[in-house]
């Protein structure tokens, strides 16, 4: 396997706009999917390089959205704490669900059930349930402050991981709706939270507003490696699905690039559009793209030989 100090980063695109607070990636279309703070989704082509399609949804920021592809959606969550779902062929709004009663800072979807679920200022996770009319089918509660962000176990996908500004990771059971159990994570709140594999093990990778990202042995429930360099809060992280690095964004304008293996700080990238707030990889391609105050930026990964990165 090429080791992450080989790897090139080139930038291959900028789309400007307004501060863009997520990204999502469509696996077969060439679109990118970008939230706004203005209020506004947009649908960018990145093989044209021209915005396809984009619309106002509320005068609140949007702080997520994702493609629902098996049904042709696109899901949104904002401040005004509703869910909006739409088709994204013809633009039309399938569903508005009072949600809420504060901002929605994330939506994921199962990989194989039709469920969404939600977490909010309001403290708590929501799921719902698209095939009966998006009835919240339940509600997780036990975080003491806002929850930012969670995500579901891919080796287990009854079970999920949240988030908090209350400093703690907490691992859920969805069917039971119980809380399986709580780490005291970080020193300050926590805005990211993903599960990787490294070899045949489960970690955890969490972000945080004490400036650091750790990396957490998800069966022992030890942290085995604090990532440090970042002068401002951390706001996404992601482990590469085929190279083998980890990525931290941040509010410090910069993304780092992390060795997998060894944990050990192989680049930094700057791309003068201010603040970092959220990465998403293309299927099956070497390019990565960043949602950040000023755009979008479309990265491409390759060797150090100029070869693509994605067949070293």
């Amino acid at each position: 396997m090429r080791q992450a100090h080989s790897l090139k980063f080139e930038k291959e695109m900028v789309q400007t706009s307004e501060r863009v607070k997520y990204v999502d990636l469509h696996p077969s279309k060439p679109w990118i999917l970008a939230a706004l703070y203005s209020g506004n989704v947009c649908i960018w082509n990145y093989h044209s390089q021209k915005i396809e399609k984009s619309f106002k949804v509320t005068e609140s920021p949007v702080r997520s959205a994702k493609f629902l592809v098996r049904e042709n959606w696109i899901v949104v969550g904002a401040d005004d704490g509703h869910i909006r779902v739409y088709n994204y062929d013809t633009m039309e709004m399938i569903k508005d669900i009072e949600a809420h009663t504060d901002y929605i800072r994330s939506l994921i979807i199962h990989l194989t059930l039709p469920y969404v679920l939600s977490s909010s200022d309001d403290k708590l996770i929501k799921l719902w349930d698209w095939e009966k009319d998006w009835i919240c089918s339940k509600v997780f509660e036990g975080h003491q402050h806002y929850v930012m962000q969670a995500a579901f176990d891919p080796n287990d996908l009854n079970t999920f991981a949240s988030a908090s500004l209350d400093g703690t990771i907490k691992i859920w059971n969805m069917d039971s709706g119980s809380l399986d159990f709580t780490l005291d994570a970080h020193s300050k709140g926590i805005n990211c939270i993903e599960y990787f594999m490294a070899g045949d093990k489960p970690f955890l990778i969490s972000g945080s507003d004490d400036y650091t990202a750790k990396v957490w042995d998800y069966e022992t429930k030890c942290c085995v490696q604090k990532l440090e360099g970042h002068t401002r809060n951390v706001t996404a992280t992601s482990v590469h699905p085929q190279l083998p690095i980890i990525i931290t964004c941040s509010e410090d304008g910069t993304v780092r690039v992390w060795d997998k293996t060894s944990y050990r700080l192989d680049n930094t990238l700057a791309y003068g559009l201010e603040r970092v707030w959220t990465v998403a990889y293309m299927k099956d391609s070497s390019n990565v793209v960043f949602g950040c105050d000023k755009g979008t930026i479309v990265v491409k990964i390759s060797g150090s030989n100029g070869s693509d990165s994605a067949d070293v």
